[in-house]
């Protein structure tokens, strides 16, 4: 067994380009994984700045110097981000509060349904089987009003932290953009010499991550725009809340379109029962849903992702157990990274052979 591990510990690291590779690897997520809640503005901030770094790249062809060109994109990013908060978010909080005033009534009306069952269907579903199934509705819907209690409570503590990133953020992504040469030279010179591998790994995944982030902004906006639409004409209440649920549901592939098909479908139960209505906008937002996996997915992130679904629904659970939210919006990336690290150690362990056997 040790001859084994030895073998392979050679195989693997006898060359200082693999070396140099695990280093950068280990450091890179030792500082995530115990510094993460103080790298957060960070993150955010690259984030962004991926998003804006082409179109900062467009204008520059067009003004001057790259200054004028960050900070004309900056002040147009801010503008829309200033018109989103006044004119979407009031109307998305005006939703939300009175769908939780109402969410008592709905619970009454899907607990007298559930009670109706037996009656109706006596040989599926028996009267111990409902009153065991309401008492646990109950309790979640209990569980989860402690929940959001202690989360408003906590968001209220955490207020000077996000006006905080207001200013932070915008500077961090002015100062990316306007200095990307500096920080990248700079980036580098940190990093040894030895770094072949690097350079691989880094060229095959920044066209990928960049993409990535693009795709999401546009598969949000093209979702929750299409699904609020769609509510809309099919008099939902609460149809731009629910659309932005949708379009938000996104960031999480596979489990997200499940998650929110459990509001989508309350609301549309307690407004038309279980009336054609219902199921006309259960099939719309299946037709939503299909639309976005087989059609908007493939076109967004032909280049970006390349996974098998399998590999996707592990890498959201395992970094969204390490780092949350942002653990989840960069499961897509973060499997992409893994599989050009093997790629990487794999080509290397190739090409290493190939030369061995060129020289014998």
């Amino acid at each position: 067994m040790f001859d084994l591990v030895k073998a392979w510990y050679k195989n693997k690291f006898s060359d200082p380009h693999s070396v140099t590779l695990l280093l950068l690897l280990i450091a890179s997520v030792a500082v995530l994984y115990f510094f993460g809640p103080f790298v957060v503005p960070v993150l955010v901030a690259l984030v962004i700045a991926y998003l804006l770094d082409w179109p900062v790249t467009r204008l520059q062809r067009m003004v001057p110097n790259r200054v004028l060109a960050t900070t004309l994109v900056i002040l147009l990013f801010v503008g829309l981000c200033l018109a989103m908060l006044l004119g979407i978010v009031p109307v998305l909080w005006h939703q939300l509060s009175n769908l939780l005033q109402e969410s008592p009534h709905m619970i009454e009306q899907g607990k007298a349904f559930l009670l109706h069952l037996p009656e109706d269907y006596p040989a599926l579903i028996s009267q111990e089987q409902v009153r065991t199934l309401v008492i646990g509705v109950e309790a979640k819907a209990f569980e989860l009003g402690q929940m959001l209690v202690s989360v408003s409570l906590t968001s209220l503590k955490d207020a000077v932290a996000w006006l905080i990133y207001l200013i932070l953020v915008p500077l961090l992504v002015f100062f990316m953009l306007k200095d990307k040469v500096v920080l990248m030279s700079g980036i580098e010179s940190l990093i040894p010499r030895e770094r072949r591998l690097i350079s691989q790994v880094w060229s095959e995944m920044d066209h990928q991550i960049m993409n990535y982030i693009r795709g999401k902004v546009f598969e949000i906006g093209i979702v929750g725009g299409a699904s609020f639409i769609a509510f809309s004409i099919l008099d939902l209440r609460y149809s731009a809340l629910l659309g932005a649920l949708v379009g938000l549901s996104v960031l999480i592939p596979f489990v997200g379109a499940a998650l929110v098909t459990i509001p989508v479908a309350a609301v549309a139960m307690f407004q038309f029962g279980v009336e054609a209505q219902f199921w006309t906008v259960i099939i719309v937002y299946g037709i939503i849903q299909a639309l976005d996996g087989n059609v908007l997915v493939p076109l967004l992130f032909s280049e970006a992702v390349d996974l098998n679904p399998v590999y996707i629904i592990v890498a959201v659970l395992f970094f969204g157990g390490l780092w949350g939210f942002w653990g989840v919006f960069f499961a897509i990336p973060l499997a992409s990274l893994v599989k050009a690290l093997a790629n990487a150690w794999s080509n290397e362990r190739d090409g290493s052979h190939q030369e061995g056997k060129g020289t014998i």
